[in-house]
């Protein structure tokens, strides 16, 4: 294993510290939990709060997107482990402003069991808490099933949204409301051509011949449908497309915004190209790209592949994505 680290088991903690030390205009630690990272700059009172978590190794998510106009707060855990309990509800109480705290994350076992213990934690308070849970991995469970699908690179436009809504005064119903609404419209299909290693397990995550790809692969490396023999990138665009508008329909005439999403070990030159086949696809469907994302979204370490999303869109979702939002990895300014 050669990785760029001092002790494997310090390896979140020294992140976490280079981080903030990095953007210490946009971020802060929690002042007693060094796993909850926090905005610098206070949201005002009487303003939703939105709060996310999720286990290290996924930059920018989970932490990445906190910041004006997106979330105030994550609680941090280990490489692809959920954050405890404890650093969800000092996330909660550090982050809320009066008006309740949106808890946003993907479906993960561990993350909605402590997310729930933490928000029963803070009922004492008098902390108003809903939970509002990405699950857009559309090859990990089949349609009917959504409840149990994967929360992956498409919980960004989740933030986007949520964000938006709690800075132009939204109350914590309509923010939950239209946050879910949103992610219900979002589907993402992951493709995997090498493993990771987690610096405390020093070896690969999975293995898979050089010829190889898996197709449907989690951000944790959790199996996907299927291994097949290496796809082009055209034929990986044009796999997604079709797979995901088969689960959710985009008539002609409509708009989306796609996301190609690197997964931490994938050159943008190659994001690009898959891009291209996307968007020239949907431009064949009389489908309109809006705000396209190509880049580093939601990595799993240095596992090489992509994701491909995409988000179904109306005018109210166009003017969220399109509202001012300013962390150390996503700023965008009245576009």
């Amino acid at each position: 294993m050669k990785k760029f680290i001092n002790a494997p088991e310090n390896f979140v903690d020294e992140t976490l510290e280079g981080i903030v030390l990095a953007h210490p205009d946009q971020l802060k630690l929690h002042e007693t939990n060094k796993r909850v990272v926090l905005r610098t700059e206070e949201k005002e009172a009487g303003k939703v709060a939105i709060v996310t978590g999720g286990g290290s190794g996924h930059l920018p998510l989970f932490l990445g997107y906190v910041g004006r106009g997106m979330a105030d707060g994550c609680a941090v855990g280990n490489v692809f482990a959920s954050p405890s309990a404890a650093a969800m509800a000092d996330a909660i109480r550090a982050c809320d402003r009066g008006a309740g705290v949106i808890c946003l994350f993907g479906n993960y076992g561990g993350d909605k069991m402590n997310f729930k213990m933490a928000c029963e934690d803070v009922e004492f308070d008098d902390i108003k808490t809903e939970l509002v849970i990405a699950g857009d991995d559309v090859l990990s469970a089949p349609k009917g099933e959504e409840e149990k699908r994967r929360g992956v690179a498409g919980i960004l436009y989740g933030y986007k949204i949520a964000g938006a809504c709690a800075e132009r005064g939204d109350d914590i119903k309509t923010t939950a409301e239209i946050t879910r609404s949103a992610l219900n419209d979002i589907r993402t299909i992951g493709f995997a051509t090498s493993p990771c290693i987690i610096p405390e397990v020093g070896k690969p995550s999975f293995s898979i011949k050089e010829d190889e790809i898996e197709v449907g692969m989690g951000i944790h490396g959790e199996k996907g449908i299927g291994v097949r023999k290496m796809m082009t990138a055209d034929q990986v665009a044009e796999f997604a497309v079709e797979q995901i508008m088969s689960d959710m329909p985009v008539e002609p005439g409509s708009e989306v915004s796609v996301m190609v999403n690197g997964l931490g070990a994938t050159p943008k030159e190659e994001l690009y190209i898959v891009f291209r086949r996307v968007a020239n696809m949907l431009k064949d469907k009389k489908i309109s790209i809006f705000m396209p994302h190509v880049g580093e979204f939601a990595t799993s370490m240095e596992m090489a592949g992509l994701s491909i999303s995409i988000f179904r869109l109306n005018e109210e979702r166009k003017a969220l994505l399109r509202a001012d939002a300013r962390t150390p990895f996503y700023t965008n300014y009245n576009l």
